[in-house]
């Protein structure tokens, strides 16, 4: 568990708004059972885990609100939690979970819901290089090769300066909520980009390899394999 000196106010706003599509399944993927409970539930409780003063807010579409709270009758899961509607796409789902804060004061971990193997390593680092420097960006190097397409067709990119990057991403509640403020851009596709529209500067620190979203069936596999040694 997380210890820190400082009584800084801590954030979960875990982003869960997959349809299961892509898994080609019929029930939402951060709903789907991971050893037994929704993934969803095993995302939540990273955090819990982690630090238990967190408040923990959820970003649910709004119609499965009943289904979720039917599901933690099921699995009596009582790990505290508000709910916050979710919106067109991820910038406004984010959006309204950051409207659940109140104040402005704090540290907000934006996660993925279908991300549950986030380490307490990983965390920590976040937490350490948020309060140094005001936000952390976890992210992985490549392992493999890469090429980028180009006018004439492809060639290879240098993977040494290239990574892939993870959630949560962290940042201080009264900048990202400004950074959110001025409303939606087509080209953003994370937190860290809205916060870079306001000039600043992201600091990467060291992800973990099991921290993986799961989008496909196999994504699935290999998180029950990872979760019986983590």
């Amino acid at each position: 568990m997380e210890s820190t000196t400082e009584p800084i106010k801590k954030i979960a706003l875990i982003v869960a708004g997959g349809s299961g599509s892509r898994m080609k399944a019929s029930v939402p993927k951060q709903f789907l059972p991971l050893n037994g409970i929704p993934v969803l539930m095993h995302t939540v409780r990273r955090f819990f885990d982690f630090d238990l003063s967190f408040e923990i807010i959820i970003v649910l579409p709004e119609n499965q609100f009943d289904h979720w709270k039917e599901l933690c009758a099921k699995y009596r899961f009582s790990i505290k939690h508000r709910l916050a509607p979710g919106g067109e796409n991820r910038f406004q789902s984010v959006q309204n979970g950051l409207n659940k804060i109140d104040g402005e004061e704090g540290i907000v971990f934006i996660h993925d819901g279908v991300r549950p193997l986030v380490s307490n390593e990983t965390l920590q680092r976040c937490l350490k290089t948020t309060i140094e420097k005001g936000n952390a960006l976890p992210v992985m190097p490549l392992v493999e090769s890469v090429r980028e397409m180009t006018n004439d067709g492809n060639k290879p990119a240098d993977r040494s300066k290239l990574f892939s990057v993870q959630t949560p991403q962290v940042f201080r509640v009264k900048e990202i909520k400004a950074a959110y403020e001025p409303g939606y851009d087509p080209v953003f596709t994370d937190d860290t980009m809205v916060l870079e529209r306001l000039g600043k500067k992201i600091y990467m620190v060291e992800g973990n390899r099991e921290n993986i979203k799961i989008t496909h069936q196999e994504d699935l596999t290999v998180a029950e394999a990872l979760l019986k040694e983590f």
